[in-house]
């Protein structure tokens, strides 16, 4: 028989990352989130607890657990704040995890330490202006001059790109040409600071206001040629394992967020009086509230299920993308559904609800659309 119950460890770790999320977290965040600043000493916390390590492995400075109990982080995170919980998701997923997957000795031995422990974050070059979900439409280029690589191009809206700890990013670049044609993708590790590496002002975002998003310029940046990540002309297959491990961790963030307006929803309605009586007693939220919990559990068996195959080393590009795409759709639906039931209150920001409403759309649209995910699902079924 199937059994959905957390093992003791695994549960602990919830359990911790909850109360660090409820107690640490959730009283702070509103004012970092209202001046769209960077939560410096919560990410350092995050550090110290050990969760930026999670997934690695102890002799490169990891926990030694894996891309599940990053996964129970996540959605605890959000349950709260989703700006701390992707600067994790992303700081792990997409700034360490290719170092670890495909990355040298050597790169491992000088930038793992310092990643898993939260010292410094890693970003994800891949998005361009004029390429979002069509990663192969990439414009950033690469070649090599004697023992260097010379970047130019510019990237955008990459998470974790331009803070004070920010180490490197990891760029996808057009390195030459096929013999059908078709442009050589490979990965490149460019280290924050290096000349003709630049990044932008933060954007004016919608949501996420306090984690770091940026645009990024590379004009004639030069890095050793030992910087490739990986195999040369193997980037587009690096990032796509990537991403499809990224939509799994996604998953979980956008559960989070869903749990966290069921959360919010309980205790308000329990409080709140309307026509003589708690409007929790009205059929009509109940109802409301009924509807987003059910969105939540569903969403939460997707991606266990997802993680569970990755970590058996089974093909799980379906079940993450399946997981993606429901996850993201409750986020969004709780969200809305939460910001009715409080009504005036929901559309004031000093309410957690209004910022979830804010931070849920972005899980519709980053590490691939929902239209991306439903293309990647019929294709995994055989329609072309």
């Amino acid at each position: 028989m199937l059994d959905f119950r957390l093992d003791e460890e695994y549960e602990a770790l919830r359990k911790t990352v909850e109360e660090f999320a409820r107690d640490e977290v959730a009283p702070v965040i509103g004012e970092f989130y209202e001046r769209e600043e960077f939560p410096y000493e919560i990410v350092a916390k995050m550090g110290r607890m050990g969760l930026f390590g999670l997934p690695f492995p102890e002799e490169h400075g990891g926990m030694g657990g894996d891309y599940f109990a990053l996964c129970l982080a996540l959605e605890e995170l959000a349950r709260v704040d989703s700006s701390v919980a992707i600067t994790l998701e992303a700081g792990v997923s997409l700034g360490a995890m290719p170092l670890y997957r495909f990355g040298s000795d050597a790169q491992k031995t000088e930038w793992l330490p310092r990643l898993t422990s939260g010292q410094a974050l890693g970003a994800f070059g891949l998005t361009e202006p004029g390429g979002g979900s069509d990663a192969g439409a990439l414009r950033t280029t690469a070649r090599l001059d004697g023992d260097e690589w010379v970047i130019n191009g510019t990237k955008a809206f990459i998470t974790n790109s331009g803070t004070d700890i920010t180490g490197l990013v990891t760029v996808a670049a057009v390195t030459g040409r096929r013999e059908n044609g078709k442009p050589e993708i490979s990965a490149i590790l460019v280290p924050a600071g290096t000349p003709g590496f630049s990044v932008s002002r933060k954007y004016s975002k919608v949501g996420w206001n306090a984690s770091d998003t940026r645009e990024l310029s590379f004009q004639d940046c030069r890095v050793p040629a030992a910087n490739l990540v990986g195999e040369r002309g193997r980037g587009y297959a690096q990032f796509l394992q990537t991403l499809d491990e990224g939509r799994v961790a996604i998953a979980a963030l956008g559960v989070g967020l869903a749990q966290g307006c069921v959360d919010e929803c309980l205790r308000y309605v329990r409080e709140r009086e309307a026509f003589g009586r708690k409007i929790g007693e009205y059929q009509a939220i109940q109802f409301k509230i009924a509807e987003m919990e059910a969105r939540t559990h569903t969403a939460r068996l997707a991606y266990y299920q997802a993680a569970a195959k990755m970590l058996r080393g089974e093909p799980f590009k379906r079940e993450a993308a399946i997981a993606k795409l429901v996850s993201s759709e409750a986020a969004m639906d709780n969200a809305r559904e939460a910001t009715q039931i409080f009504g005036g209150y929901g559309f004031m920001n000093e309410y957690p609800v209004g910022r979830f409403y804010r931070d849920a759309k972005i899980l519709e649209i980053g590490e691939g659309t929902s239209e991306v995910q439903k293309m990647l699902i019929a294709r995994e079924l055989g329609l072309h």
